[in-house]
């Protein structure tokens, strides 16, 4: 069975990164440029404002927005690239990326593709032709790797008006005029060196910058805020904590710690929003440290940590939050959020949890998805927070229980350690059985499609007490789940039911999905190989080696009636602790963008 060591230390965390992607990672993550290093604008292009109502309903051949749409779908319409034809694709363009940790999704609007490259350089490029227009490459700080291991993710943009909007690793949220590159506002969000950062761009609601962070421990709880900002000028509106204070509701599940005591609760993923309800979605991280007993014991929740949050953009109140799990293994759940109206009809031959109160057939306004490296779905009413139902997809042994009439979940006793030195099996690792590899949503059928991964890992504390060097305060060796030896898989699940439709499993790890109204889901590897298959029966239809794991999310949009297909490739932390239980798995560690079409006619 294959295995990775990995010591969660603050000051093994660099190094045991480095190991598990490979030295070519030690380069890419230094500074681009010397500290200050102006940014760049060759050319101009000319592009139409970009609206709150073409974000509710952007054009099919658009990508305006982190998932396409605000319901976090990750959906493209366009169907001239289908099941019948998709054997055809055949490379357009392609291009080289900028160095560092590379996990981009572009946009597309008007033609012009803006691409997020690492440590903060953005370009503007012909989206048919893959030309240079221009590029901005923001000053960062040359002591960024100090405070975080991995500042240069930079996963992706937002759009609003004529302006590009991007979270700095300098902890600024800053705008770009979209036409010529030049920087229009920048805002100060935290103090880079007292540990905040995020590494998603945000999403735009009703003209407002909503984006979390992620927090290290000497930022202590006010590092870890969700923030909003006016679109336009940068002004901040308004900062939300992801940890009660003293004497706030739910301070007292952190049972009398202090506030200072109160580390790393992250939302370093981009949110999803429902317009009508104005309610944004975001999901939220583990805590430092993981195991609840050096903290104030097993018994207590911590909120918010792995909680979906459901935030008033106006106001940045809390609505309601849903609590997934009380983590002590750093499974994370901060990643997308689907939204979907649909009837609620759970298989009880394979869903494990359901509200007993749930008429089947019912009509809900959702929120779906596997928000978490649990690997388990979860279906939540999204204007109450009412649990629907939940079940597992890929072997977990962290979660016994569910209560369906409430949603409260019970960790597997066998999964605690209760002091230093004690070592336990969990599944999911903390690479996860999801992470944020991407699923996506089609309207087609109803259902969505996941790439997962079979883990599991043996985890040891290695402290008593939390600590500024020791993030998460344990050791583990990871493994391949018992009963395979492939690591990844996809599965189609029903929105409606919980059934599982159709799964595929192969040896190397399997990396983010876009589904399309071609009937086909694209997605890739961390062999290099990107596929089309088919939504239907997961049969793949068409397949090309990129020779480098493929680490961005895959999306689709058109340029004068001709529809495109584009995903990038390089190095990432999932990708990279996946690779090591493969490790015949040999790829590059190219940073490059490919875009596929049919032939022109």
């Amino acid at each position: 069975m294959q295995v990775s060591k990995l010591v969660l230390t603050r000051t093994a965390l660099t190094a045991a990164i480095m190991a598990a992607i490979g030295g070519a990672a030690l380069a890419a993550e230094q500074p681009p440029g010397p500290p200050g290093a102006p940014g760049l604008a060759q050319g101009t292009v000319s592009i139409s404002p970009v609206t709150d109502a073409m974000l509710r309903n952007p054009a099919p051949g658009e990508w305006l927005q982190w998932r396409h749409n605000q319901a976090g779908w990750d959906y493209s319409p366009l169907n001239q690239v289908n099941t019948r034809n998709v054997k055809q694709l055949q490379l357009v363009w392609s291009r080289a990326m900028g160095p560092g940790i590379q996990e981009a999704m572009p946009l597309v609007h008007d033609g012009v593709m803006f691409l997020p490259n690492p440590s903060d350089l953005t370009q503007a490029l012909d989206a048919a032709t893959g030309d240079l227009k221009w590029e901005f490459r923001r000053p960062i700080p040359a002591d960024a790797n100090k405070y975080f291991p991995v500042p240069s993710i930079n996963r992706s943009l937002a759009l609003y008006g004529k302006l590009i909007i991007d979270m700095g690793m300098d902890n600024f949220a800053y705008a770009i005029n979209a036409e010529t590159g030049k920087l229009a506002w920048e805002t100060k969000i935290h103090d880079y060196q007292k540990g905040a950062q995020q590494t998603s761009g945000p999403i735009i609601a009703n003209g407002k910058v909503i984006a979390g962070r992620g927090c290290e421990p000497e930022g202590g709880p006010d590092a870890c805020v969700i923030t909003a900002h006016d679109a336009v000028t940068g002004k901040e509106l308004w900062r939300t904590r992801t940890m009660p204070r003293p004497g706030e509701p739910g301070s007292e599940t952190w049972a009398d710690l202090p506030d200072e005591a109160r580390w790393h609760t992250g939302t370093w993923l981009v949110p999803s929003y429902d317009p009508e309800l104005n309610l944004v979605y975001i999901g939220t991280s583990v805590t430092s440290p993981a195991p609840k007993f050096m903290l104030g014991g097993n018994d207590h929740q911590y909120l918010y940590h792995n909680s979906t949050l459901a935030i008033n953009p106006d106001t940045g109140k809390i609505v309601w939050h849903y609590q997934h799990v009380v983590d002590h293994w750093d499974l994370d759940h901060p990643f997308e959020r689907i939204l979907v109206d649909t009837a609620v009809t759970p298989d009880k031959s394979e869903v494990t949890w359901i509200n007993p109160k749930l008429k089947p057939g019912e009509k809900r306004k959702v929120l779906t998805g596997i928000p978490g490296k649990t690997g388990l779905v979860y279906t939540l009413d999204r204007a109450t927070g009412e649990f629907l139902w939940a079940r597992p997809t890929v072997y977990q042994n962290v979660i016994s229980n569910i209560d369906g009439a409430t949603g409260k979940v019970t960790v597997n006793p066998a999964a605690l350690m209760h002091k230093q030195g004690d070592s336990v099996n969990v599944c999911p690792n903390a690479n996860g059985g999801k992470n944020w590899q991407a699923g996506t949503y089609s309207p087609l059928s109803n259902v969505m499609f996941y790439p997962l991964q079979n883990t599991c890992m043996q985890i040891t504390a290695i402290a008593s007490k939390p600590s500024l060097d020791s993030l998460y305060a344990f050791a583990s060796k990871a493994s391949i789940a018992p009963g395979t030896t492939n690591v990844g898989t996809i599965h189609a699940i029903s929105v409606e039911t919980g059934k599982t439709l159709w799964k595929y499993e192969q040896r190397a790890g399997t990396m983010s999905l876009v589904s399309t109204g071609g009937g086909l889901v694209f997605g890739g590897d961390t062999a290099g190989r990107f596929r089309a298959l088919d939504q239907k029966t997961g049969k793949v239809l068409w397949e090309v080696n990129l020779g480098s794991s493929v680490t961005g999310y895959p999306i689709s949009y058109s340029v004068n009636g001709r529809q495109y297909v584009a995903v990038s490739t390089g190095i990432s932390l999932a990708g990279g602790g996946t690779s090591q239980l493969t490790p015949e798995v040999r790829a590059s560690a190219g940073n490059n963008i490919f875009v596929f079409a049919l032939p022109a006619r």
